[in-house]
């Protein structure tokens, strides 16, 4: 059923969320026991054993499958872009869309690098961009043309939320049998602010705390961005005990399309790896609705916005990689991609001392 036609969308959303368990704890016993037992000192590659502990939880298996690999970049456009609080016009979005699956982006390149797929989505982008849908290259879920200006009332409706989280949920259904790791992506010129507005509800921080430069503002574009986050919370109140209600009044498409992603790997069992600060706010949805995710979640590393550490903080995950990196796209995902397989190779081509014939 098209997620738009569905007649009982939290209906489906709590089923899916009965789909989601913590990681097995029997296989992690026995990756560690194993890692424990490798030809080197004890645990001395350290994080890189950490995540091949998760890989083994997550996946039920001590060959963890990581080889088909999908970064799927969710596209919405902001009507907060109106305040000025970019640097960049939203035409930028559909044309960064336009570069995307002409393969001359960022995500692009280092996504052939980790032998990645791009999976690109019109969550809501403010363009027509039927052309690109009928010819096979992106993936339709457009719920609307850009949200509402969240300055001035909700970003969205609730419903609208719902149908938005759903999307990214029945879109990893769709994906999961031809992926072993998803990687998650973001386009929309704008969307640090109402990422920064998550952050600063579900994190509890001071706004001026959570919000960055974005794609660059100078001292007087940060000041102005923080009044105006301040003013989209005060407007809309939202609930910080209600993932749903913080999306809908200060949320993005392309996020709510992420935090169903997130939720939909999840209720595959695969890991998903979580790009930068856009992604990470999807992540902090997702788990503020189900907190059995954070199993399945991989931070790929540490954004330069600087409240991008707080929610690491929340959702008690710390990121492999800290590059002073910010540009989104799902380019954290995929350089996180080769960590990735690293530790599952660790875990299965490694020799123990007794495979070895090494005095332990």
């Amino acid at each position: 059923m098209h997620y738009k036609e569905r007649k009982d969308a939290v209906g489906y959303l709590e089923a899916t969320f009965r789909e989601i368990y913590p990681q097995d704890t029997s296989f992690r016993d026995q990756a560690t026991a194993r890692l424990e037992q490798l030809t080197m000192p004890h645990w001395a590659l350290g994080d890189l054993m950490d995540l091949a502990v998760d890989l083994a939880g997550m996946t039920r298996s001590l060959t963890p499958p990581v080889k088909r690999r999908k970064v799927v970049v969710m596209a919405g456009d902001h009507g907060v872009t109106a305040e000025g609080i970019s640097k960049y016009p939203s035409e930028v979005t559909a044309q960064m869309i336009y570069n995307f699956v002409n393969g001359g982006a960022g995500i692009n390149a280092l996504a052939r690098q980790a032998g990645a797929e791009v999976v690109v989505v019109d969550m809501g982008a403010a363009a027509d961009l039927e052309d690109l849908v009928k010819d096979g290259r992106i993936i339709s879920r457009k719920i609307g043309r850009g949200t509402d200006n969240m300055a001035r009332g909700p970003a969205m409706s609730r419903t609208n939320a719902v149908l938005a989280v759903e999307a990214g949920i029945e879109l990893a259904g769709k994906l999961a049998p031809d992926v072993d790791v998803f990687g998650t992506g973001d386009m929309g010129i704008g969307n640090t602010t109402p990422s920064a507005a998550i952050g600063a509800v579900l994190t509890g921080k001071k706004v001026a705390d959570v919000t960055g430069r974005g794609t660059g503002l100078d001292d007087a574009g940060l000041e102005h961005k923080i009044k105006i986050i301040e003013q989209a919370i005060k407007v809309n109140q939202p609930d910080p005990k209600d993932g749903l209600d913080v999306l809908a009044k200060v949320g993005g498409f392309e996020i709510a399309g992420i935090a169903g992603l997130i939720i939909g790997a999840a209720a595959q069992r695969k890991p998903v790896v979580v790009d930068g600060f856009i992604s990470t706010a999807g992540a902090l949805i997702a788990y503020s609705l189900e907190p059995f995710v954070r199993d399945y979640i991989i931070c790929a590393h540490r954004s330069v916005e600087q409240g991008h550490r707080f929610m690491h903080e929340k959702l008690q995950r710390q990121p492999m990689l800290d590059l002073n990196m910010r540009l989104g796209e799902g380019t954290g995902a995929a350089l996180a991609m080769n960590l990735v397989e690293a530790a599952a190779r660790i875990l299965t081509e490694v020799a123990t001392f007794e495979e070895a014939g090494v005095t332990g």
